[in-house]
């Protein structure tokens, strides 16, 4: 054989073996059909050449170099957090208790850093501890979370729960609480099912909210200061108010983002009730109790903002049932300091999965003790302190003169005048 003859038998073995690949060396066992094989050589670059090639799955240089890009991927991705990558995701939930004060509510906003949430510290915390990669912090939906609740702005919680997926690294609480301030805790930890939705299986909320007992001294005939002491007889007709919320009623009054006319705004109470007095640093203050299946923004507020405007003498009894009604009616909303969400409920969840010998019971028995001893520490010492020192409960009393509770907002914006519908929002927990 000439030379010439051996340049291209060469050069058409190196076409039929691809290039040299730098992390896998030259491909071998790329050789000439051994004698006895049944097939003879056919000339280089025919469609004969070609068709072979597909029924013996030969693989161009293209596809080579696609394969080693892919394993070299692989074997950077395994050398940093290649444990983690080994144990699935688990979806749980996590029980949440904060102090709101100086975050703007607890639901993140994406892509905006100037308002700052209870959220981005949990997310940060949550990343930093290693229970979820980093690209799920940016994305919340990659590690389905979801919380029970959007509390408002100052808002606090003992007992806020969101469901996600995990990673059950070991110490995991301890590890997520480690990257926490201490007005944020990780209270508990519990496995649920792989499509549970804190939201969404959420049977029922319960808050409660704190304020000094002078919001129902009467405007006439009793002082306006930390002197005052709460009587029974009052006691007694504040929570004779407080029931008139029980049951389905159009809130539509409570919130801004709800028309009359939309069935959203019609929500269950169960329960409303204002506990016994007790001092503190003293100053008297009164705990309302309220659970319903869900509210709306600022309804909560408004609940009680209109109760301690009655009983203060501001504003008739009949304009609770007034309110009911289509008319717009000016309701007062009281300040969201001594606002807290206590607990939520998954009656129906653990009657269906709590006791199937896979699930727990979200119902946090014994974790109560921890939640009593964050609301001492952390939840009702800012609420003390900053009415103590800001004042919001006395500042606010002094706007209730302002307010037309005699008129609707029809009759206050004269006759003809168009009166702006409330605008539309979200169907969710958002007190």
């Amino acid at each position: 054989m000439g030379l010439p003859s051996l340049r291209a038998a060469a050069w058409a073995l190196r076409r039929a073996c691809g290039p040299w690949t730098p992390r896998l060396g030259p491909r071998l066992l790329c050789l000439p059909p051994m004698a006895g094989n049944g097939e003879a050589p056919v000339p280089v670059g025919t469609k004969q050449e070609q068709d072979r090639k597909v029924r013996r799955g030969w693989q161009g240089p293209a596809r080579i170099w696609e394969e080693t890009e892919q394993q070299a991927k692989r074997l950077r991705s395994s050398e940093g957090g290649g444990q983690h990558r080994k144990l699935p995701k688990r979806k749980v939930v996590l029980l949440v208790a904060y102090s709101g004060k100086g975050y703007h509510g607890m639901q993140r906003n994406v892509g905006s850093s100037k308002f700052k949430t209870i959220e981005d510290d949990l997310v940060s915390a949550l990343v930093r501890s290693g229970c979820i990669p980093e690209n799920h912090g940016e994305d919340m939906r990659k590690m389905s979370f979801q919380r029970c609740a959007r509390t408002d702005k100052g808002v606090s919680a003992a007992g806020q729960v969101v469901s996600l997926k995990v990673w059950l690294i070991d110490d995991l609480l301890e590890k997520i609480n480690s990257h926490l301030p201490s007005h944020i805790r990780i209270l508990g930890l519990k496995r649920v099912t792989g499509g549970f939705n804190s939201k969404n299986k959420c049977d029922a909320r319960t808050y409660f909210y704190m304020l000094p007992t002078f919001a129902f001294a009467h405007k006439d005939h009793d002082v306006q200061d930390e002197t005052y002491r709460l009587h029974a007889e009052t006691l007694g007709r504040v929570n004779r108010l407080l029931a008139c919320y029980r049951g389905t009623h159009n809130f539509h009054n409570f919130t801004s983002q709800k028309g009359p006319r939309e069935p959203s705004a019609r929500r269950y109470i169960l329960d409303m009730f204002c506990e016994e007095p007790f001092v503190r640093e003293g100053m008297e203050f009164a705990v309302i109790k309220v659970k319903g299946q869900s509210f709306m923004t600022h309804q909560i507020r408004k609940m009680v903002g209109l109760v301690v405007a009655i009983v203060k003498g501001y504003a008739p009894e009949s304009v609770l049932e007034r309110c009911w009604g289509e008319a717009k009616v000016d309701v007062p909303k009281a300040p969201g300091l001594g606002l807290v969400l206590e607990r939520v409920h998954f009656e129906k969840y653990n009657q269906r999965f709590g006791h199937d010998g896979l699930h727990e019971p979200l119902d946090w028995a014994r974790e109560e003790a921890e939640v009593t001893a964050f609301k001492e520490q952390h939840i009702y010492p800012t609420i003390i302190g900053t009415e103590r020192h800001e004042r919001s409960m006395a500042q606010w009393l002094s706007t209730l003169p302002m307010h037309d509770f005699s008129a609707t907002a029809h009759a206050a914006a004269g006759p003809g005048a168009k009166v702006p519908r409330p605008l539309e929002g979200s169907d969710g927990d958002s007190d």
